[in-house]
């Protein structure tokens, strides 16, 4: 049974979904891989590479197509590349599921399509397969160091000869993944962080890295419904947000890094930087918008452009960081890809021991959580 690895095909996209080690790691398992000419280069993965570790190389993505069961890709295929599918086929990779609009074509193909951005993040099972989390760690990392280089001054504090080169201060807004990570990179080099994020739960992950809290007053009540809910699933209240948003507001006044992370799975992201608080913002500070790509979390951020407000605040639409560090991204997307596979194998002793079969089981609450077609028909609820 073959695994098919497609080029990205995209002059946005570097990364490639199965490296190298993971052709080992996949061939360990049974399988075997056959990879588009040239779809690793951009990662730093060259044929021969693939080769080594025992995958075939195809001229073109559709020779990949039809000669795989599986076929793996980082974003959804491109349109033409459907053509190519046929009944029975599994596609795997992040499809940007709420906003794609080729479910029903995969549907009508027969295909079965798993979207890893579906992943149940709570399953303890699911960890070693979260791609969200695996690539949202290297951006916040790599979206400090964006910011570091579009600066005109250093981030830690220095004493010299001349005077004391004071520290930037750097703002993050929305505590996930890459945001702890974001303040973490910061803190080691040598910036003074600030984060905000509508949990409040959140506090104690920005202290624990050095960060200082945005607090923003809340009542007994609301304190306490976020914290039975773990923040997750708390509401809060119109009064809070428009506090939230007052303090904030402060903070990036002052700021000289900013940083937005708040991204929503098929929704516009979330506006958290309006153009009242640019125009307070200081001559030279910059923004980071992680979000650019899907709406935007900084008013005026354009993707993959960096723009310049009349009052001299540049804005960097960051629309696709991990891409940035693909080498490495594409290690932890890989390893993401196979663990899931795994779970699609049936257990031993179901079919022939000589030979590799597949358990597509939509019950399976990983499986059933990805999968977004199936027996030809759409299985993602409309959001």
């Amino acid at each position: 049974m073959k695994i098919g690895v497609i080029s990205a095909d995209i002059t946005s996209e570097s990364r490639v979904a199965i490296t190298p080690d993971a052709v080992k790691k996949l061939r360990k398992l049974g399988f075997e891989v056959v990879i588009q000419s040239g779809a690793g280069q951009s990662a730093y993965y060259a044929d021969e590479l693939y080769q080594a570790a025992g995958a075939d190389i195809a001229s073109s993505r559709t020779e990949v197509i039809t000669q795989s069961k599986i076929i793996t890709t980082v974003n959804d295929l491109p349109a033409e590349a459907t053509e190519s599918l046929s009944s029975g086929q599994i596609v795997i990779g992040m499809l940007d599921p709420y906003r794609n609009t080729q479910l029903d074509t995969y549907a009508a193909k027969g295909a079965t399509v798993f979207a890893m951005e579906l992943l149940p993040r709570t399953l303890s099972r699911a960890q070693n397969m979260d791609v969200l989390s695996s690539q949202a760690n290297l951006a916040g990392y790599k979206a400090v160091l964006l910011a570091a280089n579009e600066y005109s001054r250093p981030f830690p504090m220095f004493m010299t000869s001349a005077g004391t080169v004071k520290p930037a201060k750097v703002v993050i807004l929305g505590v996930g993944v890459a945001g702890l990570q974001a303040i973490a990179t910061a803190k080691r080099l040598g910036a003074v962080v600030e984060a905000s994020d509508l949990r409040p739960t959140a506090r104690e992950q920005v202290e624990s890295l050095g960060g200082k809290w945005l607090d923003v007053p809340m009542s007994a009540e609301e304190a306490e419904t976020a914290k039975s809910t773990g923040g997750y699933a708390w509401t809060p209240s119109e009064q809070y947000v428009k506090d939230q948003a007052a303090v904030v507001d402060k903070a990036l006044s002052n700021a000289d890094i900013v940083i937005t992370t708040a991204q929503i799975p098929g929704r516009n992201a979330p506006r958290l930087v309006h153009g009242a608080t640019l125009a307070k913002m200081k001559a030279g500070s910059v923004l980071i918008d992680m979000a650019a790509g899907t709406g935007g979390n900084v008013e005026g951020s354009v993707p993959n452009e960096t723009i310049t407000t009349d009052n001299g605040v540049r804005i960097v639409g960051a629309a696709n960081i991990p891409s940035m560090l693909a080498a490495q991204s594409s290690d932890l997307y890989a390893n993401n890809l196979v663990n899931f596979i795994t779970t699609l194998i049936a257990p031993a002793g179901d079919e022939a021991s000589a030979s590799l079969a597949l358990n597509l089981d939509m019950e399976d609450e990983i499986q059933g959580a990805l999968a977004v077609t199936h027996d030809s028909q759409v299985r993602l609820a409309k959001r």
